[in-house]
């Protein structure tokens, strides 16, 4: 998009020196309504509404719904409770630490509804088989990106269960690319069309990783028995990250397990249903017992896996606890030139560039000549924390060439270059963009972001709404 270049004397106020806002700052980041952070108690909703017991299918932890606790309050097996998930939902339950509700209608998000994913902390998808609706998928994407934890749990392309057309691997596929909140690969992961028949995919070394090695086991393996596996893509989202991986695989291809965050959420994929199947569901239905497989570690997985995603998991970086909080001062850069450093006139209300809240954003570089442009914030990050870094990014430019970056903006969190945006990137709107930020837990980084302009031809690289949330 064409654009039109600013002028050099537009502001000419520098911004102020490096302050930190107490560890409290309200987020500003997404839409009003935002899941409430557990404390003894993690809230986790298993969908039931989307044709998870259509033909041999049992994708259940209890036939009581929405609460499985009126079917035996108290479990002490998992036959306490029927359905072919029961040993998950019992498993969490005897913890003490969760509180399960099954949701068998439409998925809200700020809604009054016992089962509204604003009253929760993760939401578990066990292999959909009905397209989400348009209001759905927007609902989800905004818990996730609200704080929300998403458990995507797939199964094999051709696994279409109700005989609608779709399979769950379609499902997923279109609630990550077909949504009003992000469909730019928000997550990082596209999952594959594939049917693989068999194997036991191994987990990756990481003694740190919370989903490997958290409070309910080690995983070594997992299971698959027609499944399949998705590709990653890091240059989308940095902080997609594939655990567990078919055999003759790594890297981007062949994630049979897969976890990333979005805005202050988080995310995991897992490539099949059997290795969460306890062999246990309702009469009539053929089922695998892949939860007690001797040669997998699933239980373990889909509980740690559960825990991360719900808050209750260690964000592997310290061990310690943590409080919930956005940590970056003025992140909306509606106080104006505080908090932040940087080069003069950056912090603007100027209305050459629209802010995507408010009145203010960080317009960096757009003169049509070289030029360069810096913003950054020192921050410390607690011990103990996972952290997500996000801001909102719009680049208009006016340079018309589709292969060479001639403008850049650099993103870094202390030493480490979380990303590069060029011309090539221009867009008509914002586009969020989120970071997992964890291995810098106990420590102060400084979060900056440099915009170097070519000599002709301008490109503005927008800012706003920035967040640097930890949990």
């Amino acid at each position: 998009m064409s654009g039109s270049s600013r002028s050099r004397h537009r502001i000419t106020t520098a911004l102020a020196g490096f302050a930190l806002f107490a560890a409290g700052a309200a987020l500003q980041v997404g839409t009003a309504a935002a899941p409430a952070h557990a404390a003894t108690t993690y809230r986790v909703l298993f969908d039931d509404g989307h044709a998870e017991e259509a033909g041999n299918a049992d994708w259940i932890i209890s036939t009581s719904k929405p609460d499985p606790l009126s079917q035996d309050s108290s479990p002490s097996s998992e036959t306490d409770w029927t359905g072919a998930l029961s040993s998950w939902g019992v498993a969490l339950q005897k913890t003490g630490s969760y509180s399960l509700k099954t949701a068998t209608s439409a998925l809200t998000y700020g809604g009054s509804s016992t089962t509204d994913l604003s009253k929760f902390d993760a939401l578990v998808l066990p292999e959909p088989n009905t397209l989400f609706t348009t209001a759905e998928k927007t609902a989800i994407m905004n818990f996730v990106k609200n704080g929300g934890g998403l458990f995507m749990v797939s199964d094999h392309t051709g696994a279409d269960r109700n005989n609608d057309g779709y399979d769950a691997v379609e499902i997923f596929n279109d609630l990550m690319t077909n949504n009003s909140v992000d469909s730019t690969d928000p997550f990082g992961f596209s999952i594959d069309t594939l049917d693989i028949s068999s194997g036991y995919p191994a987990a990756i070394s990481d003694s740190t990783n919370p989903v490997l090695h958290g409070s309910f086991g080690t995983v070594t393996k997992s299971l698959i028995a027609d499944g399949t596996t998705a590709t990653l893509k890091p240059s989308d989202n940095s902080a997609v990250k594939g655990l567990l991986y078919r055999s003759g695989y790594s890297g981007n291809t062949g994630a049979f397990f897969a976890t990333s965050t979005f805005g202050s959420g988080r995310v995991a994929f897992w490539g099949d249903t059997s290795p969460v199947d306890d062999g246990t569901g309702q009469s009539g239905n053929t089922l695998y017992d892949g939860w007690n497989d001797s040669g997998a570690t699933n239980a373990a997985l889909a509980l740690n896996a559960t825990a991360w995603l719900a808050g209750g998991g260690s964000s592997g970086g310290g061990g310690g606890t943590c409080t919930a909080a956005q940590l970056l001062g003025n992140p909306g850069f509606e106080s104006g030139n505080t908090t932040w450093t940087g080069s003069s006139g950056v912090i603007t209300n100027s209305s050459g560039e629209a802010a995507r809240t408010g009145s203010y954003k960080a317009w960096l570089d757009g003169y049509g000549s070289a030029h360069t442009d810096t913003l950054s914030q020192s921050v410390t990050i607690p011990s103990g924390c996972s952290a997500t870094l996000s801001f909102y990014l719009h680049v208009d430019t006016a340079e018309t060439t589709t292969s060479t970056a001639y403008d850049k903006l650099t993103v870094t969190a202390g030493s480490t270059t979380l990303a590069t945006y060029s011309n090539l990137n221009a867009a008509s709107g914002y586009v969020l963009k989120s970071f997992d930020v964890s291995s810098l837990a106990g420590t102060t980084a400084t979060i900056k972001f440099s915009g170097a302009e070519g000599s002709t031809l301008q490109t503005s690289f927008v800012v706003d709404d920035t967040a640097l949330n930890v949990s």
